[in-house]
């Protein structure tokens, strides 16, 4: 959190530097940045490649983070309007006191969306990883802290039954894991699926199917931003809503074809089969609003994780705002 915050002030004052909302041919423009690129986010990329964004009057222009922190320090700075990310980050902004503090205003996934990719083909159980080393991303971050969660949940405690490593980046976990480092990794899709097509590895259980349902990935930006943007938010929720109707009403293979552009060098059946493994899952979120025991739930597993002191009820009404998703049901 210390290291998000120095960040968060060192870019600051380059938020001047860059546009709000430009409008091009009577377009709005948004600039969205995302976590991570994931079949995780299809409803995203179907709302881009069937031009519901479009049909709301926004010219989306989609940037990869490459981790939460760093898609807060963009949203803060100036340098993207809309970050879509864990909610966490959110969290540990409210709590440093910070006035233009980021709000939750739609969620999109409710489950950890990585999969524990292993060496080997085996009858994997959490026992699995005792006297093992699990590469599980950045310290503080969702998807370390969830897999923390879940192995605390079944007995295998983190740093004495098991190694977690945090040392390396999440963009790179999966180059590391196949170049040996590590005995299992958690990796998102669609590389966990190339990672086992390739013959490196075999996609053993699902995070999010073992933590049940948490508020894991969501759309925030800075309070001031949606006082002073609040019709651009309603049609980016809206065409959010548009596209979650879509995926919940076709087919995988559908799904799959539609979100290809977004994928150009994985194979459509790959697509598909993420999809469906997403599906399975029960991964998004449907409406897009958060309630209130979910983000109670997020920041149990924070204290879990003993990045938070205590849980605090009123987080709630301080960074979340459904009155967007709401409207777009």
């Amino acid at each position: 959190m210390k290291r998000l915050l120095a960040t968060v002030a060192a870019l600051a004052v380059a938020a001047t530097l860059w546009g709000c909302g430009a409008k091009d041919a009577g377009m709005t423009k948004v600039r969205l940045n995302e976590v991570t690129h994931s079949v995780f986010y299809a409803p995203q990329y179907v709302a881009l490649e069937k031009g519901f964004f479009a049909d709301e009057g926004l010219d989306v222009e989609l940037t990869n983070g490459g981790g939460a922190d760093k898609v807060m320090t963009a949203v803060v700075a100036g340098q993207s309007d809309i970050g879509l990310a864990g909610p966490e980050s959110c969290v540990y902004l409210l709590r440093s006191g910070k006035e233009d503090h980021p709000v939750v205003f739609a969620q999109l996934t409710k489950r950890d969306g990585s999969f524990v990719v292993g060496r080997t083909p085996e009858d994997f159980t959490w026992d699995s990883l005792r006297g093992k080393t699990i590469i599980g991303g950045r310290a503080g971050g969702m998807p370390e802290m969830t897999l923390e969660y879940v192995m605390k949940q079944h007995g295998v405690m983190p740093g004495e039954d098991a190694e977690v490593d945090t040392s390396v980046q999440f963009n790179m976990m999966a180059g590391a894991f196949t170049g040996g480092q590590g005995d299992y990794v958690t990796l998102f899709e669609p590389t966990a699926t190339e990672v086992e097509r390739s013959g490196q590895g075999y996609i053993l259980c699902s995070v999010g199917e073992a933590s049940g349902e948490v508020p894991y990935t969501a759309y925030f930006a800075t309070a001031d931003y949606v006082a002073s943007h609040g019709d651009t938010v309603a049609a980016f929720c809206r065409a959010m809503a548009k596209a979650m109707d879509w995926v919940n009403s076709h087919s995988d293979a559908e799904v799959a074809q539609a979100i290809a552009p977004q994928f150009p060098d994985t194979d459509l059946s790959v697509l598909e089969a993420v999809t469906a493994r997403h599906r399975a899952i029960d991964a998004w979120n449907t409406p897009l609003t958060m309630e209130r025991e979910a983000l109670a739930r997020l920041e149990e597993i924070m204290v879990t994780a003993g990045v938070l002191e205590q849980a605090d009820s009123g987080d709630f009404d301080a960074m979340v705002d459904n009155s967007f998703a709401a409207a777009a049901r």
